[in-house]
């Protein structure tokens, strides 16, 4: 790992453990404008846990730093077929704590090796209305270039992008989609990257990485 991608790292690092944006900063890709922070959940929700890994590394040439996305399958079921996410999926009563769930699942979706990849924070927790999860995002750091190998059942493919592309403003743009929880058509914020489309809850979480990023390369 050269030099300024270390540097970058290590500033988003501070960043993350100092002071998150928070919800201010996932509600600017809320599929819903009356959405409420995780904070607020009525009592009798429960919401099952869940955790995500978002995973930074060098890319093969040049100075950036990318992270990786997954497109589920179609067939899968589910609240979330056929969307893009990170790498993730449920607390299981074998995982330590939530980062373990995030490590765990990379590793069965994707093929990166837990003990190949070091966290270095958390982003803030978001509640999931349409599946009732409060999914919780763990960025992780990996030296080398992952080797991935997908898990043909829960993974159809997956998406890398520079993490520069998360912070263009020529990359944000809505999108007609059908919400499950509302059981109606409506235009969502989005990011349209490479030809893929990340919505939902994803691009919340995005939208609060993308937020830390900006205070390294405020220009964007």
């Amino acid at each position: 790992m050269n030099g300024m991608i270390e540097d970058f790292l290590k500033k988003i690092s501070y960043e993350i453990n100092s002071d998150l944006p928070g919800f201010s900063a996932q509600k600017l890709m809320a599929p819903l404008g009356n959405r409420h922070p995780s904070a607020y959940l009525k009592k009798n929700e429960c919401p099952k846990k869940s955790a995500v890994l978002v995973l930074l590394y060098p890319a093969m040439t040049g100075n950036s730093v990318k992270t990786v996305f997954i497109l589920r399958p179609e067939n899968e079921g589910g609240s979330h077929a056929g969307q893009i996410s990170f790498p993730g999926g449920g607390f299981d009563d074998s995982d330590a704590d939530l980062s373990i769930t995030a490590l765990r699942e990379a590793e069965e979706e994707i093929g990166v090796q837990r003990n190949t990849v070091s966290l270095i924070g958390a982003l803030t927790p978001l509640y999931i209305p349409v599946s009732n999860y409060m999914v919780h995002p763990f960025v992780g750091k990996s030296k080398k270039i992952p080797e991935f190998k997908i898990h043909p059942l829960e993974v159809q493919e997956i998406f890398e992008c520079d993490i520069l592309e998360l912070i263009s403003e020529k990359n944000k743009g809505t999108i007609l989609k059908h919400l499950k929880v509302k059981n109606e058509e409506k235009t969502v914020p989005c990011y349209k990257i490479n030809g893929k489309i990340i919505w939902g809850a994803t691009a919340m979480i995005v939208s609060e990485l993308s937020e830390i990023v900006k205070r390294i390369y405020p220009a964007g």
